[in-house]
Parts: C-alpha cells; sequence; structure tokens
C-alpha cells in the first residue's frame, strides 16, 4: 500500500472508531428501552414475537433499499441483534 493510501486508510479508520463510539452509545439506549420491554412480559414465551420480528425487517428492508444500502447486509445485523437482544431479555427474566 502506497503511504498516500495508508494515511487515508488511517483516517477511515479514525471515522469507523468514532462511529463504533456511536453506535455503543445507541445500543446501551436500546437496552435501557429492553429492560423496561422485558418487564412488562408477564411470560416467557412472550419474549419471541414472531410477527413483530417480521414486520421489523420488512421495514428495515424498505429503509435500506431507499437509502441504498445493501439489505442483506441490514437484515444480517438486525437479525443479530434482535436475536442478541432475545437471548438478554431470556437471561434477565425473571417471571414464571
Amino acid at each position: 500500500m502506497s503511504p498516500k493510501n495508508k494515511k487515508k486508510l488511517n483516517i477511515l479508520r479514525i471515522k469507523l472508531d468514532k462511529l463504533d463510539d456511536k453506535l455503543i452509545s445507541i445500543i446501551k439506549t436500546r437496552t435501557n428501552l429492553v429492560n423496561k420491554v422485558v418487564k412488562l412480559k408477564e411470560t416467557k414465551k412472550e419474549i419471541i414475537d414472531k410477527k413483530r420480528i417480521s414486520v421489523i425487517l420488512k421495514k428495515i428492508k424498505k429503509k435500506s433499499i431507499s437509502k441504498n444500502i445493501d439489505p442483506d447486509i441490514t437484515k444480517r445485523i438486525w437479525k443479530n441483534m434482535i436475536w442478541s437482544y432475545i437471548n438478554y431479555e431470556r437471561k434477565i427474566f425473571k417471571k414464571k
């Protein structure tokens, strides 16, 4: 890699690191909301809502396409996030 390209790469990586910091903050906010949601659920069966998951993924696909983002990328990210939070809810669920 040329020195010029290496410098450009470093600048882009710094920008990515800053964006990652913002994403961490957003994930913290989302986790706080999930904590409130799980308190409202009365049974573990309520943790997975397949209809809602389907609606979310369809919305994300539409938004991705409209913003010219590969929908396969966002679908994968959202599915992973959804299932990560489902596992988190199962872990913290206190009721029977």
